[in-house]
């Protein structure tokens, strides 16, 4: 089922997870907010995760490595 998600277009935030700016926020929140829809259900440590990989903080093995400890399978 889906259920709105907190954004905060001025302090650029989702569910409380800071963007560096708004394309970016937005782009995010349109792919999650379609990603719902199928059933994903977004943690704030999941757009964490994605935010750090995509801004290069963490490389692509740490990624999987931590999708793993948050999802355990």
């Amino acid at each position: 089922m889906y259920r709105a998600i907190e954004i905060d277009r001025e302090n650029l935030t989702l569910l409380g997870v800071k963007f560096t700016d708004l394309a970016k926020l937005e782009k995010t929140a349109n792919a999650i907010g379609s990603n719902m829809f199928e059933g994903f259900e977004p943690t704030t440590e999941l757009i964490q995760l994605y935010v750090d990989w995509s801004s290069g903080s963490i490389p692509d093995s740490d990624l999987l490595v931590r999708l793993h400890a948050i999802h355990g399978k």
